[in-house]
């Protein structure tokens, strides 16, 4: 096609205008406040087009729960501090023009594309919140007593016990992602009587002497209850019983302080951004890494995508233009057909949500289209 080099990707975001609790119009908002900060998707256009209210913005790359799965649900040390730092980046700048995200998760972040793919975005404004007036420097009163907002894995403890949240919730999340990607996901074969550890047990035979397990991210994944209020109550039971020293052992101490500093800030105080980030820079100087932007699934070769999907190759060679910095290696045949097989898989399906996501609705101005990609030209 003569015009892929002009060619401009958008990410839609639709919902019916008559849906009982409406959330793109207040997103909307929140994204034109927060424009042109480091990791803030450009808001290209928001309207309302038929009977759906449409909001577009930048086409991003995978989120990180896509690139954990990409490698095996397990991430390096260096990986994580490296994201750590833009982690807490971003958090600040929301928290710096008045608002509090309430919902972190690796679903929730975003890689970019081509000179971009490097850069993390944060993305998903619907549950955020203004937390101070910036012109009265006024902060939201405490509370107690609310609903649970976000998501429970990666709620602070404060959150589960129905206090307001503040910046300081935003902080014990981001802690609590960093976990969940370092401690990774793993089988493991052992026997029954080495099974005193919160797992679930994949075999048939309760009598067994040896089963398989899987070790999970974090100490309250996979709990079980009969409903949604239940299973909040567990994992915070399992949460407040966790104590930071056992969730991060076997990693560096400034992990668990990390914890300590976020869980002792009071309701309005401003967090010291820069001592957090100075914790994991301190590790990754002492471990000898180079913050060469080299993350774990930067070795894996993009893969073409299928013939007939023009969509996918397109965003595949978005992909694979990250820039000088980035560095590829080629690894063992077996070893790099088996890593290149399952990040075939996940941009395939990165690729297949996008299509379906840009076939979604029709921009005003423009005709019926047979090409979702010919909407994207319109924007």
């Amino acid at each position: 096609m003569a015009h892929i080099s002009k060619l401009l990707f958008a990410l839609i975001f639709q919902e019916p205008v008559k849906t009982k609790h409406p959330q793109l119009h207040y997103e909307s908002k929140v994204y034109m406040l927060l424009q042109g900060g480091n990791g803030i998707p450009h808001l290209k256009w928001y309207g309302v087009e038929g009977e759906y209210n449409v909001m577009v913005i930048d086409l991003l790359g995978p989120s990180l729960e896509d690139m954990f799965n990409c490698c095996n649900r397990k991430l390096s040390m260096k990986t994580v501090l490296m994201l750590a730092d833009q982690l807490i980046n971003r958090v600040e700048y929301m928290h710096s023009k008045g608002f509090i995200h309430r919902d972190i998760k690796p679903d929730n972040f975003l890689m970019g594309l081509g000179r971009k793919a490097n850069q993390v975005y944060i993305i998903d404004y619907g549950l955020a919140k203004k937390y101070k007036d910036l012109q009265t420097h006024k902060h939201i009163p405490y509370r107690e007593n609310k609903n649970l907002t976000g998501t429970a894995r990666y709620a602070s403890v404060n959150t589960h016990l129905g206090i307001e949240q503040s910046r300081r919730d935003d902080l014990e999340s981001v802690g609590y992602l960093l976990l969940y990607f370092l401690r990774g996901r793993f089988g493991l074969n052992l026997t029954i009587q080495s099974l005193n550890i919160h797992a679930y047990f994949l075999s048939n035979s309760s009598s067994a002497s040896h089963m398989f397990i899987v070790m999970l991210s974090l100490p309250w994944q996979g709990l079980k209850a009969g409903t949604k209020k239940q299973k909040y109550d567990k994992i915070s039971e399992k949460k407040m019983l966790t104590s930071a020293e056992v969730l991060c052992k076997s990693y560096p101490s400034e992990f668990v302080s990390y914890f300590h500093y976020c869980r002792s800030l009071r309701f309005e105080d401003r967090p010291d951004y820069s001592f957090l980030k100075k914790l994991f820079r301190d590790v990754f100087i002492r471990e000898g890494y180079q913050f060469d932007y080299v993350f774990d699934w930067t070795a894996l070769k993009y893969p073409q995508m299928d013939s007939n999907n023009k969509l996918g190759r397109q965003l595949s060679a978005q992909m694979v233009g990250a820039g000088p910095s980035v560095e590829r290696t080629d690894r063992g045949a077996s070893v790099g057909q088996e890593i290149r097989d399952r990040f075939t898989g996940a941009v395939e399906a990165f690729a297949r949500r996008i299509q379906v996501l840009v076939a979604m609705v029709t921009i005003p101005g423009t005709k019926a289209l047979q090409n979702p990609l010919e909407l994207l030209t319109k924007l």
